[in-house]
Parts: structure tokens; C-alpha cells; sequence
């Protein structure tokens, strides 16, 4: 299995981006895909996860702001990321949950400033 994130970058305060996470490598779907951060200094923290069947979950420093969605057809996950702050600066990384075993993404770097 693989994750092959996209879509970082460098905004300015109150931007928006929108990352892409794509899974090769699976065989019918993922129980849960999501998106992780990690900022220097910090620990990875959770940003927004989704599980099939189930309402998405946000940390609450993102929520009304991030919007996440996957694409079962495609494996795909996608991270809408509005009214961006210099707080949301790090590294994002992709996650999935496929068959019990947790895979991740490379990182991908967010930045916002003016």
C-alpha cells in the first residue's frame, strides 16, 4: 500500500488550500482515511479523519474550517482547508487504515504567511 499526498504549499492568512491523498496497493477500500500534522517542535496531531459508515471527525481547532472527503471509487481522501492560519503551518501527512494496518503518506508541507 501506498499514500501519495499532494497539494501543499505557501498562503497568506485566510487562504485556502486543498490536499489529496491517494492509496495504491488496496484491494476494495480502506476502513478509515484521514490527515495528521505535524508542526516543528510538536507532536503529530489528528486534523480530520473519515470512517466508512460514519460522521468525519475534526480536531477542534480546524473544525468549520476543514473540510474532509474521500472518494471510495478512487481511494482517494481530500482535505479542504479554508480561513487558513499561521497556526496551521506543518507538515500534513496522509493516513489510511487498510485491513487492520496503518500506512502513511510522505508529508506534505503547508505554510501560511504573509
Amino acid at each position: 500500500v501506498q499514500l501519495q499526498a499532494s497539494g501543499g504549499g505557501l498562503v497568506q492568512p485566510g487562504g485556502s488550500l486543498r490536499l489529496s491523498c491517494a492509496a495504491s496497493g488496496i484491494i476494495g477500500s480502506t476502513s478509515a482515511m484521514g490527515w495528521y500534522r505535524q508542526a516543528p517542535g510538536k507532536q503529530r496531531e489528528l486534523v480530520a479523519r473519515i470512517i466508512s459508515g460514519h460522521v468525519p471527525n475534526y480536531a477542534d481547532s480546524v473544525k468549520g474550517r476543514f473540510t474532509i472527503s474521500r472518494d471510495n471509487a478512487k481511494n482517494t481522501v481530500y482535505l479542504q482547508m479554508n480561513s487558513l492560519k499561521p497556526e496551521d503551518t506543518a507538515v500534513y501527512y496522509c493516513n489510511a487504515v487498510y485491513r487492520l494496518s496503518n500506512y502513511w503518506g510522505q508529508g506534505t508541507q503547508v505554510t501560511v504567511s504573509s
